[in-house]
């Protein structure tokens, strides 16, 4: 089929990058925004603009907080039909409270989860979750997106489409071809050291496209194959759901036998017991933390098996002074503060695990690392774009003398994907600052409300893109590059506006107060706009030059 090996590797990298370019663009992106979803979060939530909190008293402030709580109504319709008979009016029965904090975190976010009588399977259940001030245990309003960890973050690595976790099955499989064509990547450049250092902007579009691609798939190829590979270390247990399908039997008595091997109970006694002081709980983990010379903050803190004698306090250490998100586990009983176990060192594969785990996520303190992440991460959303844009360049010409539609179609997904994804992430923020604090009664949850003004505003951009792609199929480029490149500087400086008169935060005061949170979001945001303006200018200068240098060959034949 192919004269050689090379070939055969250069087929594979063209088109597995551009069937699964539209998806790894999406990781990319959003991947690198994720690396400050908590910034973005405060950006999006004024009532969250203070310094971060350590995880507050449970005895005094959290205590109160879970005992009203109950499950959302879109957990209890997503249980209705796994249930044997009506769903009760009110769950009595926890079976988990739970809290995790991080050293960016100003809020805290709570969740609880409740057995549901006559459930067909007793594992199942219906789950709750509040976010409050932790210096006060007020709640904040529910409807309240956090638009950088539950919207941007989760669209890294789901797409947002959760249905039967399809969304993560086709980021596996985009990742997992990942690392397929970047080895064929580099099979087919044999001047790979050379490629590092050459750009050529000044050239056509398509060399410098060539050249620019190369350039950052080179430079970011330990970057993309780590996390590629490490997310498919993460979610392994959904690609390889073994222990929870054939050998889920296995799976159940391995439970059983840890709990027995930990003192730590698997199922509830059914009687019930008071809840000790938690509180010192936290202080006597927090002694021992100390004493193995590791002092610090509590991390996660769950209760399982909560108002039962089976019930235990797991306290976890906070890890933004190392790789692992949280680790050093201390258990107590929960109704006598009893000490159960204390966790010991990590295997080696276990360490391994949660090596790679926590530094895919990076919720370490390390400020420096955290912008390597998002530079690579754009590095690779370049390497993308300007593969499709290589891949239009070298085929438009000989589709439009051929008569195919096929650069046309390829041009309009890419301007969709590139430009038109950001112009959805720049809708959401719009609509976050434009939508008043109080909706009109009928009207959808506000967190709704700006979902559908990042799906609407990509279906518009996916529009304009096809709509202008007609110049494609004659062999030129197409406007809209260039005119949405300007839209989203545009949006970026309305998005700053708005947050200034809509909050009074503007830029002058957020830098004064040392306040990087917000400040660093607008300054990213501004910086886009700055990068907008400058590639639809060279667009503009590109699609002049060439119309002209037309006129002149024409004119000398």
């Amino acid at each position: 089929m192919f004269q050689n090996f090379r070939l055969a590797m250069a087929w594979l990298h063209t088109w597995f990058g551009l069937a699964l370019g539209f998806v790894l663009m999406v990781v990319f992106f959003f991947g690198a925004l994720s690396v400050f979803d908590r910034e973005i979060d405060r950006w999006a939530i004024p009532q969250s603009r203070f310094a971060p909190q350590p995880m507050p008293s449970f005895d005094k402030v959290l205590r109160p907080v879970f005992e009203s709580m109950q499950p959302t109504k879109e957990s209890i319709e997503r249980m209705k039909d796994k249930v044997d008979g009506p769903m009760p009016e009110r769950f009595d029965t926890v079976r988990r409270w739970g809290a995790y904090t991080t050293h960016r975190d100003p809020v805290l976010g709570l969740f609880a989860g409740y057995v549901v009588p006559n459930a067909k399977d007793p594992e199942d259940g219906v789950w709750g979750n509040r976010t409050i001030d932790p210096r006060t245990g007020a709640a904040l309003p529910d409807d309240r997106l956090k638009v950088g960890s539950r919207f941007f973050y989760p669209l890294h690595y789901s797409l947002n489409f959760h249905w039967k976790n399809l969304g993560t099955w086709i980021v596996g499989f985009a990742a997992l071809m990942m690392l397929v064509a970047l080895a064929s990547g580099v099979v087919m450049h044999r001047k790979i050291f050379r490629e590092f250092f050459t750009f050529r902007p000044r050239k056509t579009t398509q060399r410098s496209a060539l050249d620019l691609h190369n350039m950052t798939g080179v430079v970011a190829l330990p970057f993309h194959f780590f996390f590629a590979f490490t997310g498919l270390v993460i979610f392994a247990g959904i690609y390889f759901p073994v222990s929870h399908t054939q050998l889920e039997p296995l799976h159940e008595l391995h439970e059983k036998i840890e709990a027995q091997e930990t003192g730590l109970p698997h199922d509830r006694a059914g009687v019930a017991a008071p809840l000790a002081s938690v509180d010192a709980m936290v202080a006597e983990a927090q002694r021992r933390w100390a004493a193995q010379g590791m002092a610090g903050e509590v991390g996660f803190l769950a209760l399982q098996h909560v108002g039962d004698a089976n019930g235990y306090v797991s306290i976890y250490r906070a890890g933004t002074d190392r790789i692992a998100l949280v680790g050093n586990g201390i258990h107590f009983k929960a109704s006598t503060g009893e000490l159960l176990r204390e966790d010991p060192p990590k295997s080696a594969v276990d360490g391994v695990n949660e090596f790679l785990t926590g530094l895919h996520l990076q919720h370490f303190r390390h400020w420096l690392l955290r912008w390597f992440y998002v530079l690579g991460g754009l590095a690779g959303c370049v390497c993308i774009a300007t593969g499709f844009l290589f891949f239009v360049e070298k085929r438009k010409k000989q589709h439009a003398r051929a008569g195919s539609q096929g650069a046309r179609v390829v041009d309009a997904l890419a301007v969709t994907t590139v430009t038109g994804m950001l112009i959805a992430a720049l809708g959401i923020l719009i609509a976050n600052r434009l939508l008043p604090e109080a909706l009109p009664a009928g009207w959808p949850p506000r967190g709704d409300l700006e979902q559908y003004a990042f799906w609407g505003a990509w279906v518009l951009a996916m529009a304009h893109a096809f709509w202008r792609s007609a110049p494609v199929a004659q062999g030129r480029m197409a406007p809209a590059w260039r005119e949405q490149c300007w839209a989203i500087a545009a949006m970026a400086v309305a998005a700053v506006l708005l947050n200034w008169v809509t909050t009074g935060d503007h830029l002058l005061k957020t830098l004064g107060a040392g306040y990087w949170p917000v400040a660093g979001v607008d300054l990213f945001i501004l910086t886009g706009a700055a990068l907008a303006v400058v590639a639809a200018r060279k667009l503009g200068r590109r699609a002049r030059v060439v119309p002209a240098a037309r006129i002149a060959e024409a004119a000398h034949a």
